[in-house]
């Protein structure tokens, strides 16, 4: 391939690419299937990937593979060829590597796509082969380290869990040469010392992005040390940049049990390094940043969701909004960026402005329909109206999935009939339950899905309390005394960004069950009357006669009282959760997820103890109460991870949560200076 048929090329899958972030799947289609190239080979490959990471659909990951599969091996024919093309400045054929491992790690990520540990044990050994193939471009492309390509501060992005921006934590100055800020370099910089110009860091960024100044980074036995950057430049910076980040991340991500193995390979993650990365690649021009803002945007979102507490998290949802604005102005149409703005809507208290934002990117009239990326918009509109109570509203949401994808009707069906039990529609939601058997015959990977390991548990602990209570076992929903989607809610940290008015209702509501419970709340009188948007509240006839449900009725009333900032009444209710444990029969994953939300409740209580006070005392003080919060949080988590085991329902999402509040807490202790 000549100079200019690869700039071709690389252009015309550049079009393909706009064609996906605007939701125009089938015109990007239609272009990636227009040349065989590696550019467009991968990019057929993005699409299938795509809509299988999104639509978690057993057939479309098939295809996936099948795509995957053809650009990694169409890649690697282009590997081998290291003809002079004078469209760079880099070694030649490095652009064709980078696309062969972008192949292999995506490949590599299909079979994580389980959420089992024999998929992330499959993930693990396919990108060991790319581990190899990212070092070695990391250290061809940024033999000086990354630290130069980054970001300005008005572009702040943290590679930090939650704490510091780049402005803040890499060693530089206004003043400062190139020099000073690669004084901290990675592992993996090049050791030898090198001759550097005497340029300020900032002076790169009055330059076009598309033409940066050339720093140390850049100085390697190139083809045009003084060629400004051009489209193929940027693919190089950017796609290495986003490789090993993305590869970094996803290793730091896998559950410790599957980390261990990482050992047996010798290989080593770096969380702040792969996040500093994914930084540098999303402020370029090339396509790989809008994936690696993608990839930022949605790890931000997880640990706003999942992680439980920020160490800063002001910081962490302004550096969100940044990448969603910037990406957002490019593709307005696209559906990944619509769901982005309504999620930092959602976890910024706003829940009502995230259901119009996802309502508006639903309407008939949109140009385009990408229906795996659609169906993520029903889902956040599914949960964000569970979330304020609007029952009706979330059953059919949930059910609007269903015809979406056709990953795992059995769940969005489960957490529907919910909703109408809490609306007291038993028939519509016993109908529901009565389809879940037939919808369980999807897997992946040739294991359950596990949230459908914990749907067939809870169905059957259902039906033997129906017939212990000597009454008709089909008509198991009568039996049920806590909302199924309330209860699955957990899994998703539902009920920890509520507003305090639905937090209160859920309090009355869960209180009213009988025998009530033995901890007093300061929230269970007088009743809260009912308003437009709640649903009606359950009868209080419900009769609590097993561990599991004691134990669940004080793991979510735990969860409410944090919410409301009623710490004690909280931290009582999540250890009778947890005092349950030994009884408990049916749901044992409740011990572990205590722990983890006592761990949480210690962070949050010293946090709004210290910011009341604006210090109650002196700094020393407040660092004593500090560090004694950060030693409890991290003993409840050593706690939950040994209740936590292979067996244990949807296990690896708490692993992957405990791995994030450990980052907070790392984070918090450097904040904090102990």
């Amino acid at each position: 391939m000549d100079h200019n048929l690869e700039l071709d090329a690389l252009n015309d899958a550049n079009k393909g690419f706009s064609q996906l972030f605007e939701n125009d799947i089938a015109g990007a289609r239609n272009t990636f299937s227009g040349s065989d190239d590696p550019f467009h080979l991968l990019g057929l490959g993005v699409c299938s990937f795509l809509q299988a990471a999104l639509g978690m659909e057993a057939h479309v990951i098939e295809e996936a593979n099948r795509c995957l599969t053809l650009s990694e091996a169409g890649t690697r024919r282009f590997t081998k060829t290291k003809k002079h093309i004078d469209n760079h400045r880099f070694h030649p054929g490095v652009e064709w590597e980078i696309l062969n491992a972008d192949a292999v790690v995506l490949l590599g990520l299909i079979h994580a796509l389980s959420e089992s540990y024999m998929g992330y044990l499959q993930c693990l050994y396919a990108l060991n082969s790319a581990h190899s193939k990212f070092t070695k471009l990391y250290k061809s492309v940024f033999p000086h380290g990354i630290d130069v390509y980054l970001p300005s501060p008005e572009g702040v992005v943290s590679h930090n869990p939650s704490t510091a921006s780049f402005a803040g934590s890499v060693s530089y100055s206004s003043t400062s040469s190139a020099a000073s800020s690669t004084s901290t370099l990675p592992a993996v910089a090049d050791p030898e010392p090198q001759l550097v110009p005497k340029r300020s860091f900032f002076s790169r960024f009055t330059y076009n992005t598309s033409t940066p100044a050339l720093t140390a980074a850049h100085h390697r036995p190139h083809i045009h040390p003084s060629k400004p950057d051009g489209p193929v430049d940027d693919l190089i910076i950017s796609g290495t940049a986003f490789g090993y980040g993305l590869f970094n991340l996803v290793f730091s991500l896998l559950p410790k049990r599957v980390q261990s193995v990482v050992g047996f390979f010798g290989f080593k993650h770096d969380r702040k390094l792969a996040l500093k990365a994914l930084a540098v690649a999303a402020a370029r021009n090339d396509t790989h940043s809008v994936f690696a803002g993608l990839v930022l945007m949605t790890y931000h979102g997880v640990v706003l969701l999942l992680s439980g507490y920020q160490a800063d998290e002001p910081r962490i949802v302004k550096e969100y909004q940044v990448l969603v604005d910037r990406i957002f102005e490019r593709f307005p149409n696209g559906a990944l960026w619509v769901l982005n703005k309504a999620k930092i809507l959602r976890m910024t208290h706003d829940p009502e402005a995230a259901i119009k934002v996802l309502q508006d990117g639903l309407k008939p009239d949109r140009p385009f329909s990408f229906a795996q990326a659609d169906s993520l918009l029903v889902f956040e509109l599914a949960w964000t109206l569970l979330g304020q109570r609007r029952y009706q509203e979330a059953a059919d949401m949930f059910i609007r999935v269903t015809e979406l994808n056709t990953w795992s009707h059995a769940t969005y069906y489960f957490i529907a009939a919910g909703c109408h039990w809490s609306l007291g529609n038993h028939d519509r939601a016993q109908q529901l339950f009565d389809a879940i058997p037939g919808l369980i015959d999807k897997k992946i990977g040739g294991k359950d899905l596990p949230t459908e390991v914990f749907i067939k548990k809870k169905i059957a602990f259902y039906q033997t309390k129906q017939k212990r209570l000597g009454k008709d076992e089909a008509r198991f929903v009568e039996a049920i005394t806590i909302s199924p989607s309330e209860e699955i809610g957990v899994f998703w940290n539902t009920h920890a960004r509520i507003c305090e008015t639905v937090a209160l209702l859920h309090i009355q509501e869960w209180t009213s069950t009988n025998p009530a419970p033995t901890i007093s709340s300061p929230h269970t009188s007088p009743p809260l009357p009912s308003t437009p948007s709640n649903s009606p509240t359950p009868p209080s006839h419900l009769v609590l006669d097993t561990p599991d449900e004691f134990a669940i009725r004080s793991l979510l009333l735990g969860v409410v009282h944090r919410t409301t900032k009623a710490y004690p009444t909280s931290r009582a209710f999540l250890t009778d959760a947890h005092k349950q444990h030994a009884q408990v029969t049916n749901s044992t994953w409740i011990g572990g997820v205590a722990m983890f939300e006592l761990a949480v409740l210690e962070l949050k209580e010293v946090d709004a103890e210290t910011s009341e006070a604006q210090v109650g005392g002196s700094e020393r003080e407040v660092k004593e109460k500090w560090r004694r919060a950060l030693k409890a949080a991290g003993e409840w988590l050593d706690k939950a991870m040994g209740l936590a085991t292979n067996a244990t329902d949807l296990s690896s999402r708490l692993d992957t949560r405990v791995a994030m509040l450990r980052d907070e807490i790392g984070a918090k202790w450097d904040e904090i200076g102990l």
